[in-house]
């Protein structure tokens, strides 16, 4: 996938990871774990990195996609040389994907929230979707998530639902958002 300028709002690109980017995307990772949040998704630390950034590779291109995946675009958010945040579009929507998890999940790291960075990844997330032809895109936040929230719905998400998860886990709102796939 290309690198997707930003427009007048935020210096930010999204960009897929480097081999340069693995110090930085570890220390996100570790900031975002303590927050129960995987910055990097199906990681192992004990995977070289270099096998790590293939697996996504194919990931995008649909090869060797784990059972319970769906072939996604794993982007970092860079602005001013450094990474901010992350998202994951997910091309197609498996059982999962479509009750909790839906095709656009976003992080921004803590130390660069509240600067406009989520609304910005938000908004080039749904230009990329809709360049995968996704229109609208499912995207769902934890119900107790004020903020991702309103970036959503700033963005052009309408309310679906909220659905519970089980297992104790705290329920997800379900927004679908068009993409302008078609106008």
């Amino acid at each position: 996938m290309e690198t997707i300028p930003a427009g007048s709002v935020s210096p930010l690109w999204l960009r897929p990871l480097a081999l340069s980017d693995e110090a930085e995307a570890n220390q996100a990772h570790r900031e975002l774990q303590r927050e129960d949040f995987d910055f990097l998704l199906g990681f192992d630390p004990d995977t070289a990195w270099s096998g790590y950034l293939r697996r996504l590779d194919e990931r995008r291109h649909g090869v060797n996609v784990p059972a319970g995946w769906a072939p996604s675009s794993f982007l970092v958010a860079e602005a001013a040389g450094e990474i901010v945040g992350r998202v994951s579009i997910r091309h197609e929507l498996n059982s999962f994907l479509r009750n909790v998890g839906g095709h656009i999940g976003y992080a921004v790291r803590p130390q660069f929230r509240r600067r406009g960075y989520a609304t910005e990844i938000f908004r080039q997330s749904l230009r990329a979707a809709a360049d995968l032809g996704i229109d609208p895109a499912l995207v769902t936040c934890d119900d107790d998530n004020a903020a991702s929230a309103r970036t959503i719905e700033r963005g052009g998400g309408v309310l679906e639902d909220v659905v519970e998860t089980g297992n104790g886990a705290v329920a997800k709102r379900r927004y679908w958002v068009p993409t302008g796939l078609h106008g």
